[in-house]
């Protein structure tokens, strides 16, 4: 903990003088995400307020909030844990995924459409993958498919799947085996936004509804022989 402690001390300057639970939360969810504290983890109340330099209060209340967004979970008697995620937890991320991002690329109108984003997350997707970087491939492909459901320009969309990527990444870290998870997606990112860059919008979706289920059964193969069914506690 002592090392996590040290970096968080760093995002400090973050904070800004309008700390906030709500900047507490955003800095503790980027932290969770990037697997700084992996599932399992006890969050210390005092050396996350000390490092942070914010009131207890204020660090109850980050943790409420991230806890609504399933990412923490509270044991009575024991504190505040990061989420250990049940395999039917996983599948419902993905069926909620399907349901989302497949619903932005059909009501996509006709091209261009505004890829920036897309055309980032491939090539940082490539540059981490020739470095070996297999993590790093993975938070491209989850930046990909944030951009994807950028493309519908709601906020309301935006939030919602940022709580689910967020909680995919957990599922990630339990896996951890980031090269076979990873590695084949970033071929189908390209097939999947030249299928949106010609304004093939049924093949887009095709390729999207199958990209998802394949990645729910790699996923759910090992998270299942890592975790079992039970999940969302501290094992």
């Amino acid at each position: 903990m002592a090392e996590q402690l040290s970096g968080l001390a760093g995002d400090r300057a973050l904070l800004g003088r309008t700390s906030t639970a709500e900047r507490v939360s955003a800095i503790l969810r980027s932290r969770i995400a990037d697997g700084y504290f992996p599932p399992g983890t006890r969050l210390s109340e005092d050396g996350i307020g000390g490092a942070l330099g914010v009131s207890r209060n204020t660090l109850r209340e980050a943790f409420r909030l991230l806890t609504h967004e399933r990412l923490l979970v509270h044991e009575l008697n024991r504190g505040v844990f990061v989420r250990v995620l049940a395999v039917e937890d996983v599948e419902d991320i993905y069926r909620t995924r399907r349901l989302v991002e497949c619903a932005v690329v059909r009501g996509l109108g006709a091209p261009p459409h505004r890829l920036d984003a897309l055309d980032a997350a491939v090539e940082e997707g490539r540059r981490a993958a020739r470095e070996g970087d297999w993590k790093g491939v993975g938070t491209a492909n989850i930046r990909f498919h944030s951009g994807l459901v950028a493309l519908a320009g709601s906020e309301r969309t935006d939030e919602l799947m940022r709580s689910v990527f967020a909680e995919l990444r957990l599922a990630f870290h339990v896996v951890d085996e980031p090269r076979r998870l990873h590695e084949p997606y970033i071929a189908r990112n390209v097939a999947l936004l030249e299928a949106l860059r010609s304004g093939d919008l049924r093949h887009a979706e095709e390729l999207l509804a199958g990209y998802l289920d394949d990645s729910l059964e790699r996923v759910v193969e090992v998270y299942r022989r890592r975790v079992g069914g039970d999940g969302g506690g501290t094992d």
